[in-house]
């Protein structure tokens, strides 16, 4: 057994890296977080350095931490009435907009999550990096380091308005090229802003505003399924007998 592999993953990062990078493990994974000006060069360490190797980029997404640890859902002490996002709603279009979810427990809103995989050694690791601001999120690309981080940084930037600062082509990936807002934001409203639809008399799309009303549904209660509650009685039954 190598020296890596006698000491954790978590342990080599903390000793290499000190203070630069918050460690964190849970469920036997291990998360790194960043600051996004040391994003680069921990980066390129982790892809070069020989107690890391980490030469694959598997996944790259962005994150939106508004309202983050506030809950809308209720489930401990449901009652007749429903749920509590049935009653007191907090989800988008049910809220004004001065009264909007905040940013709960993080402190900033954006981040994008990388999720890296090295096969000479056998591991892998999740690093994390907030953008610094809130009303303009930006981070360093990792094209650079990573180029199959190109299309995931794309995607990041459509849904969540993260701007990848030195992407060789940043643009939308997913949404249309008219397109208006970020629709992974949470505070981006679930019916969309404009709709899409052929006329035939103009014989071309046309865009309008969208025309359905916001709704939520939700269950009502929570109560045990019927087809379970008859096979748990049938299985006491069949104990009972045997």
């Amino acid at each position: 057994m190598t020296d890596t592999q006698k000491t954790s993953l978590a342990e080599r990062l903390a000793a290499r890296f000190g203070d630069t990078l918050k460690i964190g493990v849970a469920r036997d994974e291990t998360t790194a977080e960043v600051a996004a000006a040391d994003l680069l060069a921990v980066a390129a360490a982790l892809r070069d350095e020989p107690e890391f190797r980490f030469g694959e980029l598997i996944d790259l997404c962005g994150i939106d931490y508004l309202g983050y640890g506030q809950t809308e859902w209720n489930t401990e002490t449901v009652s007749g009435t429903g749920f509590s996002r049935g009653v007191e709603g907090e989800a988008v279009g049910r809220f004004r907009w001065e009264n909007r979810p905040r940013a709960g427990h993080q402190p900033r809103r954006f981040a994008a999550v990388v999720h890296l995989l090295s096969i000479e050694l056998n591991q892998r690791l999740r690093l994390r990096a907030f953008c610094e601001d809130d009303s303009l999120p930006v981070l360093p690309s990792l094209t650079g380091v990573w180029p199959g981080a190109n299309w995931f940084e794309r995607e990041a930037f459509d849904l969540y308005g993260i701007l990848f600062e030195g992407h060789p082509d940043l643009r939308r990936i997913l949404t249309d090229y008219g397109f208006v807002g970020h629709p992974f934001r949470k505070d981006f409203p679930l019916i969309g802003n404009v709709e899409v639809r052929y006329d035939p008399e103009q014989k071309r799309v046309v865009y309008e505003p969208v025309s359905i009303e916001p709704r939520v549904l939700v269950p009502r209660v929570i109560r045990d399924d019927a087809d379970l509650v008859q096979a748990r009685a049938e299985a006491a039954d069949d104990w009972r007998r045997n």
